[in-house]
């Protein structure tokens, strides 16, 4: 017995309030942008700069009682994860402790790198540092340049691959989606103030391409059945075409939300803001393949017959063959 998450053959109306699903999206688009102009984004080392220490003991970490062996210092944002690195041998436990810039200083300073080992000697005695690396202001603010550069330019590219493969229509409504799901999760990111960071572009550009999937195959299905039911009216293809698309959409939506959240509760500190990037993207991004790109799809009207060319690309009104 096959497993199901919709009937077979649903008739869901997506668009008897289309207008209203819009607006919900718009407002909250504004909050976002308003957020991230009032609170902004809590940067991690990153984008702020920051030094790297890298240290290695025979004893097992135990990445709780290091953060509370530095919590004394007063270093502001910390993160330590444990690294395997076969060059130092399986009996050396390696740890990566990442420090944001300190005050007045471009650089780590010795006495920095020193108060950090003697405070983690009271955790592994036999500690002891093996580098030290810094990321200075000036590289930090490249960084972001580039993050900002990665962005738009996926978002850039996906508009032209639409537009190649459907029409203009298309592309504008599945990139106006991918700027949805984007701008909400920066929103997110601003009003939780969870730590904003490399790996948060990475799920940023993934969110992008998992939005993009669920979008084209949407897609493809109306452009079926755009060649299929001539005679239908735009709404009712569109309706048509996500409930045929709507199994598989929420089921793969679904399994992967199980992996994700599983990760969010068991990977640990490290991935936990990656793994909440991802898990908010699904679901908007879920939101955005049905709700929104069809929607813009709706308002902007679509040519019906691709067997023929024309130099004008119907409108919602238009339901006869060409």
């Amino acid at each position: 017995m096959r497993l199901r998450l919709v009937p077979d053959n649903t008739s869901f109306d997506f668009f008897g309030r289309w207008k209203l699903w819009m607006g919900i999206s718009g407002f909250l688009i504004v909050l976002a942008m308003v957020s991230f102009g009032v609170r902004g984004l809590n940067f991690g080392i990153d984008f702020r700069g920051g030094t790297t220490i890298r240290t290695e003991s025979t004893q097992a970490v135990d990445v709780g009682e290091y953060r509370k062996a530095l919590s004394g210092l007063e270093l502001g944002d910390v993160v330590i994860s444990e690294v395997f690195d076969p060059t130092y041998g399986e009996d050396r436990n390696v740890t990566m402790i990442r420090i944001q810039a300190q005050e007045g200083q471009e650089a780590a300073s010795a006495e920095l790198t020193r108060a950090v080992q003697e405070a983690l000697k009271t955790v592994a005695p036999d500690i002891r540092i093996v580098s030290v690396e810094s990321v200075g202001p000036k590289v930090s603010g490249e960084l972001i340049r580039s993050a900002i550069i990665a962005v738009v330019l996926s978002i850039a590219a996906v508009l032209v691959y639409i537009w190649l493969r459907f029409e203009w229509q298309f592309a504008v409504g599945a990139v106006l989606a991918l700027v949805h799901d984007v701008t909400l999760t920066i929103g997110i990111f601003s009003e939780l103030q969870i730590k904003f960071d490399l790996a948060i572009i990475a799920a940023l550009l993934t969110i992008v391409g998992y939005s993009l999937n669920d979008t084209v195959v949407v897609f493809d299905r109306v452009r079926e059945n755009l060649r299929k039911y001539k005679q239908k009216p735009l709404p009712e293809v569109l309706n048509l075409s996500i409930n045929e698309t709507l199994s598989r959409t929420l089921m793969t939506s679904l399994t992967t939300l199980l992996a994700l959240v599983s990760l969010y509760f068991l990977g640990g500190d490290v991935i936990r803001g990656f793994v909440f990037a991802m898990i908010w993207g699904v679901v908007v991004g879920t939101y955005s393949s049905i709700f929104i790109a069809s929607a813009i799809l709706l308002w902007l009207g679509v040519k019906r017959d691709w067997s023929k060319p024309t130099g004008t690309a119907g409108n919602q009104f238009a339901n006869v063959d060409a």
